[in-house]
C-alpha cells in the first residue's frame, strides 16, 4: 500500500538520487556509490536526522541554519548543480514535488 513520505524522507530521497546521478557520471562505479559519494550521503542522512526543525524542515536552500561543514556544503553544492538539471528527465515527479515545496517556502517567507 502506498503511504505518504515525511518531508525528511522526501529530502533524503532527493539528495540520494542527486548523489547517485552525480556519482554515475563522474566516478563510474559498478552498482554502488563510490567511497566519497557514499560518505556524503551518510553525512547528509546524519544531518537530516539531527535537524532541529524535524518534520517541518525547509529545503536546504531556504533553511535559516546551515548545518553542513563548509567542505561538505561545497560537495553538496557541486552535486546539486550537476544533478539538478538532470533530475527532471530521470525523476520528474520527485523534481516537481521538490520545486513546488521550494516555491511554497519562498511564498510563505514573503
Amino acid at each position: 500500500m502506498w503511504r505518504r513520505k515525511s518531508p525528511t524522507e522526501m529530502e533524503f530521497n532527493t539528495i540520494r538520487v542527486m548523489i547517485r546521478i552525480y556519482c554515475q557520471q563522474h566516478h563510474e562505479p559498478e552498482n554502488e556509490l563510490c567511497a566519497d559519494c557514499s560518505d556524503l550521503l551518510n553525512y547528509a542522512a546524519d544531518r537530516l536526522d539531527k535537524c532541529p526543525f524535524g518534520e517541518k524542515k525547509p529545503t536546504c536552500e531556504n533553511c535559516t541554519i546551515h548545518c553542513y561543514q563548509p567542505f561538505r556544503r561545497e560537495q553538496a553544492r557541486k552535486v546539486m548543480r550537476f544533478a539538478g538539471p538532470r533530475m527532471m528527465w530521470r525523476h520528474p515527479i520527485l523534481t516537481i514535488i521538490h520545486l513546488i515545496k521550494v516555491r511554497n517556502e519562498k511564498r510563505n517567507t514573503l
